[in-house]
């Protein structure tokens, strides 16, 4: 007799199903997370990272093939870099942290390095979480080198890897990226830095959960190093970044993601999302869960391509951008707006709408003035 199926298990059913009975599971790493707590009223995005949908073929089935993501020769730098940053134990990375960030410690002449090799990424996330329970009680430096930690996100479990944790001799813990971008005169682009800073987030938000089951519960330390290399060599240097307003808004905007069995319970009988089925009926099953596009998707998600053109062609505000969208109050499309700034349309008690006439006001007189010159 076959086990009866839990409420994990079914969800686990379902999603399998949407994503295709034989497509692969497509892991929902930190960079796509802080990009889903970005933008958390869109359901597409969530139901399909929650499916561990590959977007990049989907996007490419569509006929809206994304621009967005790391080259390969990017990748294969990135990884020559974090492994000549990790050689020899770890040594210049332990002393990048005791520089930046623990001067008051002893120096790491000799450091633990613990194996966290399991089955499966359930498997992993216990080893990481029993070595981090050691480490802590060991009180001295420890390196775990790519440890794996689980986050609930809108109703299903997220496996994250971050390139490093750090366990300091006061049992703290520290996280550390690794990125292949300059630091130029001890200072990187801001925008990369800001990317850093928010898949940081996440894993310090999914290290407090493994800290939260400890008795005391270690500190997760909100300054967390960014390693790159330094000027245009290939030598490490580092900067502790301050993550709190990225971990206060992550974590904000994570509890606002409607949970997925929710959106999946909405979809109709049969939706698949599996990138070899027809086109028609592909696009249908995309179509069939709402999407919040806005511009600044075009850097996060690989559909936006298509997001963009369906918000155009519905004439939609959001592609504009969400300043203009919370300015527009209840006007939702274009043809709205510029239906109430003729005075054809619209509540004319609506702040919108009457700064809408007054600019068109304006703008008529502008051009009255300039005709008459």
């Amino acid at each position: 007799m076959p086990l009866p199926r839990t409420q994990g298990t079914a969800l686990r059913q379902r999603l399998a199903e949407l994503r295709g009975p034989e497509v692969p599971a497509k892991a929902l790493d930190a960079r796509a997370l802080a990009a889903l707590a970005a933008n958390p009223g869109c359901k597409r995005r969530a139901i399909l990272d929650g499916a561990g949908v590959n977007k990049t073929a989907l996007a490419s089935a569509l006929g809206s093939p994304s621009a967005f993501g790391q080259s390969q020769f990017a990748l294969t730098r990135g990884n020559a870099f974090e492994a000549k940053v990790k050689a020899d134990g770890g040594a210049e990375l332990l002393r990048l942290v005791h520089e930046r960030l623990d001067r008051r410690a002893e120096p790491p002449t000799a450091a633990h390095v613990p194996d966290l090799t399991a089955i499966g990424p359930e498997g992993r996330t216990a080893r990481t979480a029993l070595a981090l329970r050691e480490a802590s009680a060991a009180q001295g430096w420890t390196l775990l080198d790519h440890p794996m930690l689980a986050l609930d996100v809108a109703g299903s479990p997220a496996f994250l890897e971050p390139d490093a944790v750090v366990v300091h001799p006061d049992g703290s813990w520290t996280v550390v990226e690794i990125k292949s971008f300059p630091m130029l005169d001890g200072s990187a682009d801001p925008s990369k830095v800001g990317a850093a800073a928010r898949q940081a987030a996440v894993y310090v938000l999914a290290l407090e959960e493994v800290a939260a089951r400890l008795e005391p519960a270690p500190q997760v330390r909100h300054r967390v190093l960014l390693v790159c290399p330094k000027d245009f060599s290939n030598l490490p240097t580092a900067s502790a970044v301050d993550i709190r307003k990225q971990r206060a808004v992550t974590a904000r905007q994570l509890t606002r993601l409607t949970r997925v069995e929710d959106i999946a319970d909405a979809l109709p009988e049969g939706t698949c999302f599996a990138p070899d089925l027809p086109a028609a009926e592909l696009t249908a099953a995309v179509e069939s869960v709402p999407a919040t596009y806005a511009p600044e998707c075009l850097s996060a998600c690989e559909l936006a391509f298509h997001c963009r053109d369906r918000s155009r062609a519905a004439g939609a505000v959001t592609s504009l951008g969400r300043s203009v969208r919370a300015e527009l109050g209840g006007l939702t499309t274009v043809d709205e707006v510029l239906a109430a700034a003729r005075g054809e349309a619209g509540d004319p008690d609506d702040p919108a709408v009457v700064a809408l006439r007054r600019a068109a006001e304006l703008r008529a007189e502008a051009l009255g003035v300039s005709a008459c010159r």
